[in-house]
């Protein structure tokens, strides 16, 4: 694997204080990027899983990881993902005998039902921070606490930890999660809910089946999908705690909020060398990660809250013909820009996500390369 995915460029880089100029580029890298341990462990043993089945026909529930690159990859080597009609995977494609991957994000609890009845072979590649959530929602419905989870609901890794829980609400930011501790309060924390039946359809596709918020918010518990914003995760955390110590008594938290630790480290690295990245004097941040990635985008996010030009990019194809780029914003925005390039020497800050691999990264910044170097020619600099 390490052929496909490694990068000279990147190496430099490391070797350099993550600081290196090629021509009139600078780049300054992000000193946590790229593949993180769950991923290449993800990709590993799917790679693996072609070599000791090679007659089998092998399925993945989903994409094994949010890049476009690796996903592509698995395709060429005969991995099949099992369709979906409707929003429904077509398991019935699946023959006994046959090998079926989970993807790094895991799968949810009625897929391993559907799997485990057709006697087929499981290649788990779930990483183990996601597993860990899921450790923690099944603590919570044994103590009868409600899981209030961080996360986009519909994403794959937020539908399997919800599978694991109880009860449960999922909210995908700050104003969803006030929203509900404005409603355990009865509207005192800033008037923002309103009746039972105005959440329930508000949360009516991120909330367990038969969720009753005048009874299921009591007790509540805090989880997070990994890929989430870990301050957002925390500043959550201790807002439902602040609203039960409101709501019931300081001496009586306990008995109402628990938490336990579910930051995946590898997804605040990489935030925190975000955080850093903006600090320095930077033209622009070039962001390189699957589209669909919701680690990257909250990269992207980073550097847009900050004001600085940043170009979301998930492969080295969305850069030219010529000076032109096409890149993504933090909420999806498909942009066209011309001259995205300014003339002269030129700072690039560059990270990407934990979903990227080097390699990925290394394509994009050669094609940065070769648009400076015709810059300089047709200047008659070199």
């Amino acid at each position: 694997m390490n052929h496909q995915y490694t990068s000279d460029i990147i190496k430099t880089l490391k070797e350099n204080e993550f600081k290196y100029t090629w021509g009139n580029v600078t780049v300054k890298l992000a000193e946590a990027n790229g593949f993180c341990w769950g991923v290449e462990r993800a990709v590993q043993i799917a790679y693996e899983a072609r070599k000791q089945f090679p007659d089998e026909r092998i399925w993945i529930t989903n994409q094994i990881i949010h890049n476009p690159t690796v996903n592509k990859r698995l395709d060429e080597m005969e991995v099949k993902r099992i369709p979906k009609e409707e929003g429904r995977k077509q398991f019935e494609v699946v023959d006994k005998g046959d090998v079926v991957i989970l993807p790094a994000f895991g799968a949810a609890v009625d897929e391993m039902l559907i799997l485990s009845d057709k006697d087929v072979q499981i290649v788990d590649t779930t990483c183990p921070w996601v597993s860990k959530v899921w450790d923690t929602v099944e603590k919570h419905k044994k103590g009868e606490y409600t899981s209030i989870i961080h996360g986009v609901y519909d994403h794959e890794e937020a539908v399997a930890t919800a599978s694991y829980a109880g009860k449960y609400v999922t909210v995908k930011n700050m104003d969803e999660a006030s929203y509900v501790c404005d409603y355990i309060l009865g509207g005192e924390l800033n008037g923002s809910s309103s009746t039972k039946e105005a959440f329930q359809e508000k949360f009516k596709k991120a909330i367990s089946s038969g969720f009753d918020p005048d009874k299921d918010l009591v007790k509540c518990g805090i989880a997070n999908q990994t890929t989430m914003l870990m301050t957002e995760t925390d500043s959550i955390g201790k807002l439902v705690e602040k609203t039960m110590m409101r709501k019931y008594g300081v001496e009586n938290i306990n008995d109402h909020f628990v938490s336990f630790n579910t930051i995946c480290y590898a997804t605040q690295e990489r935030q925190d060398a975000m955080l850093k990245l903006v600090e320095e004097k930077l033209d622009f941040i070039l962001v390189v990660g699957g589209w669909n990635s919701d680690n990257t985008s909250h990269l992207q996010e980073m550097a847009e809250l900050r004001g600085i030009p940043s170009y979301w990019i998930d492969s080295e194809e969305r850069i030219g013909p010529g000076n032109r780029i096409a890149y993504k914003l933090k909420h999806g925005e498909l942009v066209e820009n011309e001259n995205w390039l300014p003339e002269g020497p030129v700072t690039i800050g560059v990270t990407s996500g934990a979903s990227t691999p080097n390699k990925v990264v290394e394509d994009a910044l050669i094609k940065v390369f070769d648009i400076k170097r015709k810059e300089a020619l047709q200047l008659g600099i070199i």
